[in-house]
């Protein structure tokens, strides 16, 4: 049986150590530095158990919220049990997060 060929160096991995901050900028920086495709570094990022992946987040720069914890939330700001409220989450996003916030504002619990 052949050996498998060595994609990366000992320098390399020192490279992916010293230039990897957790940025996507440093991703790029690597692929140009090792002449590497991206998803090569990621994957050799994360067999080194060093690649942190990237959260989403929305258009307004929040974190995701679902329909569904947004109406465990009023239901706790209500003091009502989130079945109390069941059909709720099927109601527009917008819609629930107005309600969320003017309540907020009436009970005083911002």
């Amino acid at each position: 049986m052949s050996k498998p060929a060595i994609n990366y160096t000992e320098q390399d991995v020192l490279k992916l150590h010293d230039l990897y901050d957790g940025s996507t900028d440093s991703v790029e920086l690597l692929v140009q530095v090792l002449e590497k495709s991206k998803r090569s570094v990621i994957g050799k990022l994360a067999k080194e158990g060093i690649y942190k992946k990237t959260g989403y987040i929305t258009k307004t720069g929040d974190a995701p919220v679902t329909k569904k914890e947004m109406v465990h939330d009023i239901a706790t700001v209500l003091e009502m049990d989130y079945e109390e409220l069941v059909g709720l989450e099927k109601s527009p996003k917008a819609g629930l997060k107005n309600l969320q916030r003017g309540l907020e504002l009436m009970l005083g619990n911002s």
